[in-house]
């Protein structure tokens, strides 16, 4: 792989973050339209592509998004895994009165239910997969630093989530501090695996499971500071168990030290 000129990094991801940015802040905030934050969101994903040729590689290998042998395993291991554990931090929250069930919540049939899954996949994966692009995989390989050991890249790659939910740090040091921990989790998954595909599953599957909780088991939150804090804890908790994963990838000279 020829060298890179390290010149092409700062554009290269000053591009990926407004397009980014673009969705929330000009598709939502400014204009209210739901399309116009779709399409930056697509937009940005589409220019990854030619991003990552200009930066020297084949295209989405440069934020470890290739298609390895064991992908499949790590984004569906992960989507089930975070439903599952959502569905648990709901259940604990209501039994802690951080939640409280909805009252008469219209369920929806089971045609209904079934036909809004794959616009629940669709919303979801899209802005999981871009985030994660950005936060994670850029860091991991695009920028080809050899990090001083897994958890310097873990650290860098969660600062990095926490500060790009700018229009979410006014809401004070609980949800600060649930940023992190999700940070601190998807990041794991990268170093563990060497692929982004994991932390892809996990971050997929809890906004995923944000959207089918809505039909499932309606809540309203009563906390939010100790809703933000349950969430946190919940991404510590998978955190822990992405440590029982056998590290399963072999060092090359633009990926870091496993965790």
């Amino acid at each position: 792989m020829p060298p890179i000129d390290r010149r092409r990094v700062v554009p290269a991801f000053a591009l990926l973050f407004v397009l980014y940015q673009g969705a929330e802040g000009i598709g939502g905030r400014l204009l209210g339209q739901f399309w116009i934050q779709a399409a930056f969101m697509v937009a940005m994903l589409a220019v990854a592509w030619p991003v990552g040729r200009w930066l020297g590689f084949r295209g989405y290998d440069a934020y470890a998004l290739e298609w390895r042998k064991a992908a499949p395993a790590w984004l569906a291991g992960g989507l089930v895994l975070a439903l599952l554990t959502k569905y648990v931090a709901v259940c604990v929250g209501l039994a802690l009165n951080v939640y409280s069930a909805r009252a008469h919540a219209v369920m929806p049939g089971p045609v209904s239910f079934l036909t809004s899954i794959p616009w629940a996949l669709l919303v979801t994966f899209v802005p999981s997969v871009a985030e994660d692009l950005l936060t994670r995989g850029f860091l991991w390989r695009a920028i080809r630093v050899r990090w001083a050991g897994a958890w310097t890249f873990v650290l860098a790659s969660t600062v990095l989530y926490v500060l790009n939910h700018v229009y979410r740090l006014g809401q004070g040091p609980a949800e600060w501090a649930m940023l992190f921990c999700f940070g601190v989790a998807y990041a794991t998954a990268v170093a563990r695996t060497g692929s982004l595909w994991a932390a892809i599953g996990l971050h997929w599957g809890w906004n995923l499971a944000n959207v089918l909780m809505a039909d499932i088991l309606p809540y309203d939150t009563v906390s939010p500071m100790c809703s933000a804090l349950l969430s946190g804890g919940a991404h510590l908790m998978m955190l822990g168990l992405m440590f029982a994963v056998p590290v399963s990838y072999e060092l090359d000279e633009t990926e870091a030290d496993p965790a």
